[in-house]
């Protein structure tokens, strides 16, 4: 039997945060942020105490095991949003607020509408940042099927036609993709 790859083999969030130019005192959102929070708690260790991170999500089940974790580690920076992505308006953060948004492995979501594309162009700071991480077309694997998967062209297109440009292009991982978009008006 093949083993599969998990958690930091699969995908690296401090290397593809540092990749997406997280640093201290900056602002994050991880839109869609799951109930481990894989890329909740590494960004608030990078950001520090004066910086935020804000799970946002859909599934208050899920908020509720980043809030516990987050209890349990003693993380002070985390702060969870119940948000519809979806919908205008949909998360509960100030405008302008953020640094960079992140968009993980919830690719199939942009694809399907631009309204989550278009809640980040309004919580992003002037030239702010969306950073994009999903599966690799073609690269077979029993975790996601293949329909699920998303090219990285469609992605950036989708952004190119909502006021973003492309910053950076990079291999995310054995099975992901990644790309950086800066805000521009």
């Amino acid at each position: 039997m093949t083993a599969l790859p998990t958690g930091r083999a699969l995908l690296d969030p401090y290397a593809i945060l540092h990749e997406a130019g997280l640093s201290v005192d900056m602002h994050f959102a991880d839109f869609g942020a799951g109930t481990l929070g894989h890329f909740v708690f590494p960004a608030a260790d990078i950001v520090g105490k004066e910086g935020r991170v804000f799970a946002v999500d859909i599934l208050k089940t899920a908020l509720e095991g980043i809030e516990g974790r987050a209890r349990l580690e003693n993380v002070a920076n985390v702060i969870t949003i119940w948000g519809d992505l979806e919908r205008p308006k949909g998360v509960n953060i100030p405008e302008n607020s953020l640094d960079i948004v992140g968009f993980i492995n919830v690719g199939a979501l942009l694809i399907k509408t631009s309204d989550p594309v278009k809640e980040a162009i309004r919580l992003l700071k002037p030239n702010g940042l969306c950073l994009v991480v999903d599966w690799q077309p073609g690269k077979g694997s029993l975790i996601v099927s293949e329909k699920d998967r998303i090219k990285p062209e469609d992605v950036e297109l989708l952004f190119e036609q909502n006021k973003f440009s492309t910053e950076k292009r990079f291999s995310a991982g054995p099975q992901h993709w990644g790309r950086v978009f800066k805000k521009r008006y």
